[in-house]
């Protein structure tokens, strides 16, 4: 359950699907460097953790849920899981604990540790979405977390007004892949070209492919039908790869899927435009410089749900982080091929549209603090920071 490396620090991380598993790989590999080495790691995590020399307690797909109607059947292995992990935490008695984003896990094992192990530091690497739903959840984590890391500029002042844990804004994991993301000349020739390449972004989930592939079909569709050829990529990762050839085999036009991330980068790098899910792909197009549409569909019970719940004026990350709705929306009845054409069209030429995306994108690196040290290395020196922290914490 840990790989050993001397008799330096010992870091307990807890991981909860393959987004904070690569937070953690990332943070394991910075931790590793500024300890020269000396640093034993224990918990849960996924492939890239493992390829770091962490031995997962179980396999991390056992905890993937998708959609309400899927929770109910699980619950029990959970809760088994989070007891197991508990038990793990108090019984090596780490230096500290980091638990990585998926709160719904991460957050009833770092509660019961507190109650079992209050001298054990507890650090969240991943701020929850308070600033979006459920805000009391800010001063609910007072209790058992010592700090948070957050990876949005803003995430920081909203703990404050809302009364939650301190946090220190280190950086998105999207910032150490800009210079993968953004084209050099030729590329940028290239972006100018004809046909125009756009990327396609259904989902990185089984579920948001199902439910997007209609709509989005049906705008490239339209697009086509007003603009002429383009090249269409949709880029995925390699466990869907054959469901997205399914999905895409249905379009009136072809796409050439990828799985591969060099690829991947190379099609960012080239892109004239993209139609997206909303989420973090919205915040890496953006990065890349490359205008877009969104859109974005969930279950009726889901709808409800978010409808009574979500506080924010947007849920597009990158408008999020801007501060400005620049990235055209299209949620659940909106997201339709008609209106999701109609926003695409103006991106393909040099529009009043197309221009304000490309400068509200260019504010990013002022906004994120891009070209400074990597969000890893910041979140490591805070981790180290918090090694015998907790009875100085609880002193005072």
């Amino acid at each position: 359950m840990s790989t050993a490396a001397g008799n330096g620090r010992h870091i307990f991380l807890v991981a909860g699907e393959e987004s904070g598993d690569r937070v953690g790989a990332s943070l394991m590999r910075a931790l590793k460097l500024r300890t020269n080495n000396l640093v034993t790691f224990s918990g849960v995590g996924g492939r890239h953790m493992t390829e770091e020399g962490l031995s997962t307690l179980f396999p991390l797909d056992e905890l993937a849920i998708v959609g309400f109607s899927a929770i109910p059947a699980s619950l029990p292995k959970i809760f088994r899981r989070i007891r197991q992990t508990v038990d793990a935490v108090a019984a090596a008695r780490p230096d500290v604990l980091v638990i990585i984003d998926s709160p719904d896990f991460t957050h009833r094992v770092a509660r019961r540790v507190r109650r079992r192990a209050p001298d054990i530091p507890i650090i969240d690497y991943v701020c929850p979405s308070v600033w979006a739903w459920r805000p009391g959840r800010a001063k609910a984590m007072r209790p058992y977390v010592d700090h948070v890391l957050a990876l949005l500029p803003f995430e920081p002042a909203i703990l404050r007004k809302l009364d939650g844990p301190p946090g220190t804004y280190v950086g998105h994991p999207l910032i150490e892949r800009v210079g993968e993301l953004r084209p050099n000349a030729e590329e940028s020739q290239r972006r100018n070209s004809d046909p125009p390449l756009v990327l396609v972004m259904p989902g990185s989930r089984p579920g948001e492919v199902r439910r997007m592939q209609e709509a989005f079909g049906d705008a490239l569709a339209r697009v086509r039908a007003r603009v002429g050829g383009m090249e269409v990529i949709v880029p995925t990762v390699p466990q869907l790869a054959a469901m997205m050839q399914h999905a895409v085999a249905q379009w009136r036009l072809p796409a050439r899927v990828i799985a591969d991330p060099e690829q991947k980068s190379a099609a960012f790098r080239n892109a004239r435009l993209a139609l997206t899910k909303s989420g973090t792909s919205t915040l890496e197009l953006a990065l890349a410089g490359v205008p877009m549409v969104a859109g974005y569909k969930v279950s009726a019970l889901e709808a409800m749900v978010a409808r009574a719940m979500i506080e924010v004026p947007s849920v597009i990350l990158a408008n999020l982080v801007l501060g400005e709705n620049v990235v055209p929306e299209f949620l659940q009845e909106q997201c339709t091929g008609e209106r999701l054409s109609e926003a695409l069209v103006p991106l393909f030429g040099d529009s009043a549209k197309r221009r304000r995306q490309l400068a509200a994108f260019a504010r990013l690196d002022e906004i994120m603090e891009i070209g400074q040290s990597s969000a890893s290395h910041r979140a490591a020196e805070i981790v180290l920071n918090f090694v015998g922290a907790r009875p100085r914490l609880r002193r005072q």
